[in-house]
């Protein structure tokens, strides 16, 4: 078993049915997981009827949970071509029998996507975009400035969850150590982890080290007035995220003799 990540805890706000994958890896590398999820993911009512998969160019699907939400409400397109905002989205496209025509090779974030080519010129084309509720605009903004008619379907939303007395206490062990990290994939996560970890605990929270998708979120937290260490990982993705957090352990480990 790989010990990169012995005697490290890291804290996994991932919501409840999606923090297996990063977990299982944290786990296997040797790391103490404790999973406190900030938010919970809800399907949100929307009308389908007018919706049209092949009246659009292209279909970009900005999350696993979007290709899961829109599987069950929305037909899959058999002429529009299909992108994939990262790895994880891709391969959920994948695994619902999509084909996915574009995706970035590094990094899952729309800035990552509009770099691809298929994007570079996209005056003219009719585009579809998949996502959550609250989500970043930057995506619809930058195609549309570019030429593009754009259409944005929000099929879930993100809601903070209330943690039971059990994670509450997890938590505040885990933090009492000094030496947990904290894993937020996104300002909505960290937004709510903030709001639902009660007030005792809001100081210490604050002054942990947080791993976090990227600039754009860490500038997040300390707006939000986190004073501890922030690691950039280069997207949210669970390889990304893990990637991020070993690098750190093996620049911390001191060498071995010294």
């Amino acid at each position: 078993m790989n010990d990169a990540l012995a005697g490290h805890t890291v804290v996994v706000t991932r919501p409840a049915r999606q923090s297996t994958g990063i977990a299982s890896a944290l786990r296997a590398l040797g790391g103490q997981v404790v999973e406190f999820p900030a938010i919970r993911i809800e399907p949100i009512e929307m009308d389908v009827a007018s919706i049209v998969t092949d009246d659009f160019d292209w279909l970009i699907y900005t999350s696993a949970n979007a290709v899961a939400f829109a599987a069950t409400r929305i037909a899959a397109p058999a002429q529009a071509r299909v992108a994939a905002i990262g790895p994880a989205t891709a391969q959920a496209l994948r695994r619902a029998g999509i084909r996915v025509a574009a995706q970035p090779e590094r990094g899952a974030d729309s800035e990552t996507l509009l770099a691809l080519p298929a994007f570079a010129t996209p005056r003219g084309l009719r585009v579809l975009i998949l996502r959550g509720t609250e989500g970043r605009d930057y995506l619809r903004r930058e195609l549309e400035r570019r030429g593009a008619t754009v259409q944005v379907v929000d099929l879930y939303r993100r809601v903070p969850v209330t943690p039971t007395p059990t994670a509450i206490r997890e938590l505040a062990t885990a933090l009492a150590t000094g030496t947990a990290v904290i894993a937020v994939t996104s300002i909505d996560v960290l937004r709510a982890l903030v709001r639902i970890v009660p007030t005792e605990l809001e100081a210490t929270l604050r002054a942990t080290a947080l791993v976090v998708p990227g600039p754009r979120v860490a500038a997040a937290a300390r707006e939000l007035g986190w004073d501890g260490e922030l690691i950039e990982a280069a997207s949210a993705e669970d390889s990304a995220m893990t990637s991020a957090l070993v690098e750190r352990a093996r620049v911390a480990r001191p060498a071995k003799g010294a």
